[in-house]
């Protein structure tokens, strides 16, 4: 289920606050942290996107 078209525009990555970008695969829908530095993937679950660090998936 892919996000609100609004939505993407207004959220921010909590741990550097840069924009997020959509990086939603068919069995893994996530949102991913844009900054440089950080690059923190987020869970998106049943269509509510987790923004907690502790939830978070480190870059590879």
């Amino acid at each position: 289920m892919p996000l609100e078209a609004g939505l993407l525009d207004i959220l921010a990555c909590p741990a550097c606050h840069a924009p997020l970008k959509d990086a939603t695969a068919e069995e893994m829908p996530e949102l991913v942290c844009t900054g440089a530095d950080c690059g923190l993937a987020y869970p998106v679950r049943d269509g509510i996107p987790v923004l907690l660090v502790d939830e978070a998936r480190r870059p590879a």
